[in-house]
């Protein structure tokens, strides 16, 4: 069957076979299995032939992607993103083999089902089909559009840093950047019954921040008043005794505006006053929900501990992991301040890795808004389009050393449940909206 010039069946059966390939990279990346990424390199010319005809390919940092589409004239280009490396999954807890790729029905429809569905080898494909699809029919963009796809996004990034410097060096200047990020959603802020489609114009900065402590250590059973792993615990809940610091930031206010515009009343009338609602909104933010919450305020969550080798010895070195999501207007250093006061533990040692800041804004007016904006509308007709900032970390965030314009959207329709999914067990993508995602990336191409 084909829709809109393309094969819809091919379509899903291409991205069934990316996402059966698992390409789970690792911070330790001697533990991944790069014959997983080389495989799904090789797989891509035989799955998306005219664009391998029509587009030129380099492999940049061992195995991310950059394709290069001519334009018919001289001009700043245009860069569509996605990553195809992957989270672990293990198989137990999945209702469908993660990397099997099964189609399950249901009563939504059709639903493609593993791990990489969202994140990220959805978004990937459908831009190479929809790419296949215009290069198949003639198609040639009026200015140059490259293709960036990483392939360590869930660990440093390091892959689309490298392209970045590439294109650097080259003096290329992306007019338009656009990658994974916000979705079209739907229940998520009060009083708004319509579906919104979250466009991130910045992300958090990221860290993970270290605590350690270090004593002697001893056998089990004459353990000290305060062990290594007790000051560690007693850390952890100090910290999430005191939570970071509050606030809007201008892309929050635009948001409650722009989508308070919309909401029926009471909320209408409390969101487009915010000149005195503004308090009481503020709370009601980190009340709603885990995702208002983190929208105001930069978060941090204990992901990993570490204590002693045996059960019966004490632990000579106890660590935990806080991975830190720094909010726009804040930076890495007051972040690792807020924690050290909070711990209030001079033997606790704290070390940030791999810190990066908060992204910088990109502007909601101009060509490059306007045009995700109403591709947007004609691919979810009846969508509210708001910006916001994203909460997680994307690889968007290198390119803002040669753009101005970088943003982050997934067109795909996402219940609460779906994105629940994400880094979790039974990730799955609706066959339906990755169609729809297929036909956004077509429209935008077509307008570049």
């Amino acid at each position: 069957m084909e829709s809109g010039g393309f094969d819809e069946v091919r379509a899903v059966e291409r991205l069934q076979a990316l996402v059966r390939v698992p390409t789970v990279s690792r911070l330790d990346e001697s533990q991944t299995e790069w014959a997983r990424f080389d495989e799904f390199i090789e797989l891509l010319p035989d799955l998306y032939p005219e664009t391998h005809s029509a587009l030129t390919r380099e492999v940049v940092a061992g195995h991310s992607l950059l394709y290069r589409w001519a334009g018919r004239e001289p001009g700043d280009p245009a860069v569509l993103m996605a990553h195809y490396d992957v989270v672990p999954a293990a198989v137990d807890g999945w209702e469908h083999p993660p990397f099997a790729a099964e189609i399950v029905p249901t009563e939504h429809g059709d639903v493609v089902w593993g791990r990489g569905t969202l994140d990220d080898k959805g978004s990937l494909a459908t831009i190479l089909e929809a790419v296949e699809a215009l290069a198949a029919s003639g198609f040639q963009p009026k200015h140059d559009l490259y293709l960036n796809f990483g392939h360590n996004e869930e660990t440093t990034g390091g892959g689309a840093s490298a392209i970045v410097d590439l294109l650097e060096e080259r003096g290329v200047r992306p007019r338009l950047v656009l990658d994974e990020g916000g979705a079209v959603v739907e229940g998520v802020f009060p009083g708004v019954g319509d579906p919104i489609a979250v466009v991130g114009v910045s992300e958090k900065g990221i860290l993970s921040l270290t605590m350690t402590v270090e004593q002697e250590g001893g056998h089990a059973s004459t353990p000290p008043r305060m062990t290594a792993t007790a000051r560690l615990a007693r850390a952890i809940v100090r910290l999430n005794s005191k939570p970071f610091p509050k606030a809007f930031t201008a892309p929050n206010l635009e948001m409650i505006r722009t989508l308070g515009a919309r909401a029926r009343q009471p909320f209408k009338w409390v969101f487009t006053n915010l000149w005195l609602t503004r308090p009481l909104l503020l709370g009601l933010f980190t009340k709603l929900g885990d995702e208002t919450n983190a929208i105001v305020r930069t978060t941090g969550a204990v992901t990993q501990l570490q204590g002693a080798d045996a059960a019966n010895a004490l632990a000579e070195r106890a660590v935990a992991v806080v991975n830190v999501r720094v909010a726009v207007g804040s930076s890495v250093a007051e972040a690792v301040a807020h924690v050290r006061r909070a711990i209030r533990d001079p033997k606790v040692r704290l070390d940030a890795q791999y810190p990066n800041e908060p992204s910088p804004v990109s502007p909601t007016h101009g060509p490059a808004w306007t045009l995700i904006k109403e591709t947007i509308e004609h691919t979810y007709p009846g969508t509210i389009v708001t910006p916001y900032v994203m909460l997680g970390a994307s690889d968007g965030r290198h390119f803002t050393r040669i753009s101005a314009n970088v943003y982050r959207f997934s067109p795909f329709q996402m219940s609460k449940a779906e994105r629940g999914t994400l880094h979790a067990m039974n990730e799955r993508i609706r066959v339906s909206t990755y169609l729809s995602g297929v036909l956004f990336y077509r429209q935008l191409v077509a307008g570049l």
